[in-house]
């Protein structure tokens, strides 16, 4: 059984200058993933909660840098008097799926999660990477509306491994007039609009995506990321803004 923290622990956030990854953006809309993971960091949020903004602003901060950020807006805060829009039950599923891998004890907010860990130690970088990458993808838009295309060839001594999709966006906002947040104005960068987790497979595949209607109000990201099962651990992810 797994619990929650309403009242959140206060998360200092402390990031150092960053060096780029290479992604290698071709003249269409695609690109291709680097030597390197692309880090990813998933933070987990609601409207509801009063320690949420600070870490909401800080994401906002990763816009330009070489990583796939994602705000997973969850939906165990809509109880308090203020239904958060953009929470799901499929992204509270998903930070008690990275609780149970990560052995902690309950899930809360506002939560860091980077490639598949959770993340407690704001003394070191969250989006600079070290490890190579265990897959490679090329993420391109295709002739059709919203549709997607991604080849992913993982490294030899990879297995099994899953993915998932995300349709991100920027510049949304929400005046607040109940519950915790009651009377501020807050703002939203990299916000899951759409997840869609996928399959187990094995070796080199194609994987096609089918994506909301984009609004050209609100710029979005395409990403896909590829993880191990088990741990979850992420083998390399891309993020494609030009769809």
């Amino acid at each position: 059984m797994h619990f929650f923290t309403p009242r959140t622990a206060s998360i200092t956030f402390i990031f150092a200058a960053l060096p780029a990854i290479a992604l290698a953006a071709e003249p269409a809309c695609q690109v291709r993933t680097g030597d390197r993971i692309t880090p990813v960091i998933e933070l987990y949020t609601s409207e509801g909660c009063s320690s949420c903004p600070p870490a909401d602003q800080w994401l906002s901060t990763l816009k330009g840098q070489p990583v796939v950020a994602q705000a997973f807006h969850v939906s165990y805060w809509n109880y308090i008097g203020w239904v958060d829009r953009f929470a799901s039950p499929s992204h509270t599923t998903r930070q008690r799926q990275i609780a149970a891998r990560n052995n902690l004890p309950n899930i809360y907010t506002p939560q860091i999660v980077r490639n598949g860990k959770d993340w407690r130690d704001t003394t070191r970088a969250l989006t600079a990477s070290t490890e190579p990458a265990r897959a490679n993808i090329t993420l391109q838009s295709t002739s059709e509306a919203h549709q997607f295309e991604a080849r992913i060839s993982p490294a030899q001594d990879v297995g099994h491994w899953t993915a998932y999709w995300t349709v991100t966006e920027h510049g949304h906002s929400s005046r607040v007039s109940a519950g915790e947040n009651k009377g501020e104005n807050l703002k939203h960068d990299f916000v899951v609009r759409q997840y869609t987790p996928v399959g187990n497979y094995e070796g080199a595949q194609t994987l096609k995506f089918s994506a909301i209607a984009s609004n050209p109000q609100h710029p979005r990201q395409i990403n896909l990321v590829i993880t191990e099962p088990k741990s979850a651990k992420t083998l390399q992810a891309a993020s494609l803004s030009c769809g």
